[in-house]
C-alpha cells in the first residue's frame, strides 16, 4: 500500500536566497499520527504549507493520498485537511455556516449529515447557531478543526493544535484524534508540547535547521536514545564518591544525601545489580531507592543541542 505522504528530495529556497528545506525525503503511512518536532525556525511550516499546496517548492516531488501536489494539486489538495497555528475564523458567521462553508470551497456537496457528525464529535453542537466570535478560545480551536474535516479529507494536518488551550481541553483534542486515526485519518502533528507527541504519536520525525535528522517508531526512540536514572537516598551523607564507585557512572546530589547512577536503557540491569553490591560491600545504607526513563522532551533536547 502506498504512503499516505511521500516526499522525495524536496528542497525550498526563497528569494533572498535562504535554504529553508533540505533535501528531505519522508513517508508517512496511511492511518498513522505522526509528529514532526523541531525548534522554532526549523522547516515545521514551510514544509506542511508545501505539502498542503500554500508554498512552492523549489525542487524535488510530493504526493498526497498518490496525488502529485503540483501535476494534480486540486485532486491532492481535497484530500488534505489543514488546522494552521493562527486563529483565523469567520467571527461574524455562525458555527454551522462557517463550516459548510468550508465543505463548499472544496466543490462538495451539501451534507448536513456529516457536519452534524462533525460537530458533535467536537462538542460544538450545541455551539452550532452561535457566531464565532461569542466562542472562547478552545472552542474557536475546535471550529478550525471542524472546518478542516468538513470536507472529509483523508489526511489531516495540526499545526500546533493545542496552543493557547487548557490542560483538560488539550486532552479532549487528544482524544477526539485517536478517534479520528481509527477512522482511518492520516495525521501529522507539530506541537511545542513535547509531552503531546509522547502521549499520541506513532512515529517522531525531528527536523533541525531544514533538515529531518531522525524518523524513528517512537517506542523505538525512546528505548534506542533514553537513559535510565536510578537515585538512592542514604541513610549517612557522603562527602565524596567513594573510590570503588568512581568507574561507574554515578554522581552525589542534594548534598551528599541522594546517589545518582545513570545508564542507557538497552543497557542489562548488571551495572544496578554491581552497584548494590559494591555499595554492601562499602557499608553504604541507602533508605529509599527510585528509578525513572528520559521523557522524549529530554531526548528531543538532546538531539537538536547536540
Amino acid at each position: 500500500m502506498q504512503p499516505d505522504i511521500s516526499v522525495r528530495h524536496l528542497n525550498k529556497t526563497y528569494g533572498d536566497g535562504f535554504q529553508a528545506l533540505k533535501n528531505i525525503n519522508l513517508e508517512i503511512e496511511r492511518g498513522e499520527i505522526f509528529a514532526l518536532l523541531g525548534p522554532n525556525g526549523a522547516g515545521k511550516t514551510t514544509l506542511i504549507s508545501i505539502i498542503c499546496g500554500i508554498v512552492n517548492l523549489s525542487s524535488g516531488e510530493v504526493k498526497a493520498a498518490g496525488y502529485d501536489i503540483v501535476k494534480d494539486y486540486r485532486k491532492a489538495r481535497e484530500t488534505i485537511g489543514l488546522v494552521p497555528q493562527e486563529l483565523n475564523t469567520d467571527s461574524f458567521e455562525t458555527v454551522w455556516d462557517a463550516v459548510s462553508f468550508s465543505r463548499g470551497l472544496f466543490g462538495k456537496a451539501p451534507n448536513p449529515t456529516h457536519i452534524e457528525k462533525v460537530l458533535k464529535a467536537l462538542s460544538l453542537w450545541d455551539k452550532r447557531n452561535n457566531r464565532i466570535m461569542s466562542l472562547s478560545g478552545g472552542m474557536k480551536r475546535r471550529v478550525m478543526i471542524a472546518k478542516a474535516l468538513s470536507h472529509e479529507p483523508q489526511i489531516l494536518f495540526l499545526d500546533e493544535p493545542t496552543a493557547g488551550v487548557d490542560v483538560e481541553l488539550r486532552r479532549d483534542m487528544w482524544e477526539m484524534v485517536r478517534k479520528l486515526r481509527e477512522s482511518g485519518v492520516t495525521i501529522i502533528l507539530t506541537t511545542h508540547y513535547i509531552e503531546e507527541a509522547e502521549e499520541m504519536a506513532d512515529r517522531i520525525g525531528v527536523i533541525r535547521q531544514g533538515e529531518i535528522i531522525l524518523v524513528e517508531d517512537k517506542a523505538q526512540l525512546m528505548t534506542k536514545l533514553g537513559k535510565k536514572e536510578l537515585r538512592l537516598q542514604l541513610q549517612q551523607k557522603l562527602d565524596q564518591v567513594p573510590g570503588e564507585l568512581t568507574l561507574e557512572p554515578v554522581e552525589l546530589a542534594n548534598d551528599g544525601w541522594e546517589l545518582i547512577f545513570t545508564f542507557d536503557s538497552q543497557q542489562e540491569q548488571a551495572g544496578v545489580a554491581r552497584l548494590l553490591r559494591t555499595l554492601g560491600d562499602l557499608g553504604i545504607e541507602y533508605r529509599d531507592l527510585q528509578t525513572r526513563e528520559s521523557s522524549l522532551e529530554e531526548i528531543f533536547v538532546g538531539l537538536v543541542h547536540e
